[in-house]
């Protein structure tokens, strides 16, 4: 009677079981990074271990390639999927926040793909042209690899990552972003006012011509469309702060760059990210669906 093994199976297992936690900050990124969605991105890393454990890896070469290519058909699959979600979702969408730095609760890859400016960028792309960005330009895979996870002739993969960087490119044509040491003063400056309710204070940190976004998803109260101007901004703020006072506000790193997160009665109640030029905050986004906060 046999063991039930088969042939190899204890060396594949000692391998996958050696090298996963290394590969697995990659399997989660390119997951969150196609679907903007932490929670997805673990389902996704989970399924990609079931897979692996089940799989026979005697002739895989390179396997942080083969983990990261069964993860991006799977998270394809699903962005696909979640377009006409997507298109149901109450109110403005936000990517679910991905702490970063310190504050991870595990180690993740971080670059500016993550940031929640980038995350938006890409929700514009289709999925074929989100995939071929991601695992050209983040991941480094080449094109023939590229093609096999979309079902696409290697000449389409190609063109498919040249329409998207173009058009993240075009997103990306304004002045340079704010050093981490200008975000840092920013956001203890905003801080600041915002628990004082300093009203000039918040309108002489934000752009006159700066947006506000918030993401509830139709389970908490949240504002359904852009508030623009900085003066209409800083007063919902102070209103919304009056109302909802937090216990407190930490500046935490998000999706790599230095934002706020907001706790009341403790719990996070929102989790805020800001896009600052020439020291004035030109975008500011906040996600208080709860579903999203949850692994905050």
């Amino acid at each position: 009677m046999g063991d039930g093994h088969a042939p190899g199976r204890s060396e594949q297992e000692d391998r996958l079981g050696a090298e996963w936690e290394t590969h697995r900050p990659a399997v989660f990124g390119v997951a969150y990074r196609l679907l903007g969605s932490v929670a997805d991105a673990e389902d996704v890393a989970q399924d990609v271990w079931l897979r692996a454990a089940g799989s026979d890896l005697r002739e895989v070469e390179d396997l942080r390639a083969w983990l990261v290519t069964v993860a991006a058909r799977r998270s394809y699959d699903i962005l696909k999927s979640a377009r006409s979600r997507r298109e149901a979702y109450v109110g403005p969408w936000l990517p679910e926040p991905l702490l970063t730095g310190p504050d991870a609760s595990e180690p993740v890859l971080v670059d500016e793909s993550v940031g929640a400016a980038m995350m938006l960028v890409m929700e514009e792309l289709s999925p074929p042209e989100r995939v071929a960005f991601v695992l050209h330009d983040v991941f480094a895979f080449e094109f023939g690899r590229i093609a096999e996870v979309l079902d696409v002739s290697v000449p389409a993969a190609r063109q498919l990552a040249s329409r998207a960087r173009r058009r993240v490119a075009k997103a990306k044509q304004s002045p340079s972003q704010a050093t981490k040491a200008e975000r840092e003063r920013v956001l203890a400056t905003f801080r600041a006012a915002y628990e004082s309710g300093d009203l000039a204070g918040l309108v002489r940190l934000l752009h006159p011509d700066a947006v506000y976004v918030t993401d509830g998803g139709g389970k908490v109260s949240a504002a359904r469309k852009l508030i623009h101007g900085g003066e209409r901004i800083a007063e919902v703020m102070v209103r919304v702060g009056h109302q909802w006072r937090p216990d407190r506000i930490d500046l935490v790193e998000v999706g790599g760059e230095l934002g706020l997160v907001f706790r009341r009665d403790g719990s996070v109640y929102s989790v805020d990210t800001v896009q600052i030029t020439d020291g004035l905050i030109t975008a500011y986004r906040r996600v208080l669906n709860p579903d999203k906060l949850s692994r905050v």
